[in-house]
């Protein structure tokens, strides 16, 4: 556990900062701020219709928001207060502001390079951009293997350690027992959909995640109207310790600028190359649309939800301590008001969190599974893929904190490793393909791609041909 704990250290500093950051203002000053010029075009195209039968540019968010708005959002911006300080808060916003670019760039660059299915949908990723655009199977391979070990283990017994966790606040929590009962329960509902394939994972988190995201930011607003004349010391705390470059550099790992950025991108996943696979399942006319979609659920998912949590918490007046850490942060802030209300709900809330997040992530493990065996796996392969992640996330419920978190960290680190680069060398196709889309949208076209327009050669290319 030691040295996890110092491999992650040097990973996230200096080289994810680093990366990540560097990465981010390149692709935003590259793209013309399109974070800022063309967030009101990502909102039209969220509302385009695909044609019968395909995947909605909804659906893809969706998809997508389902892994991002997740347990991370509750447990690990509460965790990244009490540990990190309230500092935390900002670095997870400007993780977030500048890698809306990279997703933008990565999930452009897997609509170019999808793969039409026998059905005439479409798939793709990064491994397929890495492959086909760079000619490199074996970083492909290396991608997909990181992709499914991060979210098939880390990220989903994660998911079921951080729901499990908000039931230790309730008297019938016997430590060692219910975890296992819970992980059950939760390993058996979310099992039901697994089985059930693609088709209705989708369905699932199409319906389940506006509902909760909806429910629990008004719960949040509702807080933060309540102590409404507490918010500028809020403000204050975040930006004043933000910047506190003695408590930074005093203590480095520990500081709010390494936990904002980990749970930053943790909670919303810009640059890793997780989204990227959902992405190439919409149904659009040209890749920038998605781009523009996945970019906003960047926003969505950290500017609105983890922003939600935050407030809601601090407003409320209970120190954030290290004892604290993970959700019973956030649910004793609520029970400030609703008294065991506030715990119940924040266990509902992780509850469909973690739901969503486990069919998400495992959407995109079945894309991986596809790019590693050329084609989609045989049935009794999935099958036994498929219980095999039912029983991680039943194993997930009873992990020790420190080990759910540190393995996750250090998985996810490694998809950017590869991720990163790989769309830095291919982005000046995806800025080619956005100067396209504006050129068309200027001259009162509904854009329509095509390769050869932006100099890619058509032979690498399947879907649009």
């Amino acid at each position: 556990m030691e040295l996890l704990l110092q491999i992650n250290s040097y990973l996230y500093y200096p080289i994810l900062i680093i990366i990540l950051i560097g990465a981010g203002l390149y692709f935003t000053v590259r793209t013309g701020f399109l974070q800022i010029s063309l967030f009101r075009e990502s909102l039209r195209v969220l509302k385009e219709k695909p044609h019968d039968g395909e995947v909605s540019s909804f659906q893809a968010l969706m998809i997508s928001t389902a892994s991002r708005v997740g347990t991370g959002n509750i447990v690990g911006v509460a965790q990244a207060i009490c540990l990190g300080g309230y500092g935390a808060v900002f670095w997870m916003w400007l993780i977030a502001l500048i890698g809306g670019s990279s997703a933008f760039i990565e999930s452009t660059l897997a609509q170019i390079y999808k793969r039409k299915g026998e059905d005439g949908s479409s798939y793709g990723g990064p491994s397929y951009y890495i492959e086909i655009a760079l000619g490199s199977r074996f970083f492909g391979v290396l991608f997909a293997i990181f992709l499914i070990l991060t979210y098939a283990v880390g990220f989903n017994m994660l998911a079921s350690f951080n729901m499990t966790d908000s039931f230790r606040v309730y008297d019938f929590f016997v430590e060692g027992q219910t975890s296992w009962i819970i992980g059950a329960c939760l390993a058996l509902v979310a099992g039901y959909c697994i089985l059930g394939g693609g088709k209705r994972i989708i369905k699932a988190t199409s319906t389940v995640v506006p509902l909760m995201g909806i429910l629990f930011v008004a719960m949040a607003l509702f807080m933060i109207i309540r102590h409404i004349h507490f918010m500028p010391v809020v403000f204050k705390n975040i930006f004043a310790d933000a910047f506190n470059f003695q408590a930074i550099f005093g203590g480095l790992a520990g500081s709010a600028l390494v936990h904002g950025i980990k749970r930053g991108l943790y909670s919303n996943e810009a640059g890793m190359g997780s989204a990227p696979n959902a992405a190439a399942a919409a149904d659009v006319s040209h890749p920038v649309k998605q781009g523009l979609v996945q970019m906003f659920s960047v926003f969505l998912d950290t500017l609105v939800i983890c922003s939600a949590t935050a407030f809601m918490a601090m407003a409320s007046g209970v120190e954030a301590t290290p004892e604290l850490a993970g959700a019973a942060y956030v649910q004793e802030s609520l029970s400030t008001v609703f008294g065991h209300f506030g715990y119940i709900f924040i266990t509902l809330s992780l509850t469909l969190f973690a739901f969503t997040t486990l069919l998400g992530n495992l959407y995109y493990v079945d894309s991986c599974l596809t790019y590693l065996n050329k084609k989609t796996p045989s049935k009794t392969f999935m099958l036994v893929y498929r219980l095999i992640a039912i029983g991680l996330i039943f194993l997930g419920s009873s992990l020790k904190m420190d080990f759910a978190w540190n393995i996750a960290d250090f998985l996810m680190a490694l998809m950017v490793l590869v991720n990163i680069p790989a769309i830095l060398l291919l982005g000046n196709q995806a800025i080619a393909a956005l100067n396209d889309y504006k050129k068309q949208s200027q001259a009162g076209l509904d854009p329509h791609f095509v390769g050869s327009h932006i100099g890619i050669d058509e032979s690498k290319l399947d879907y649009w041909k």
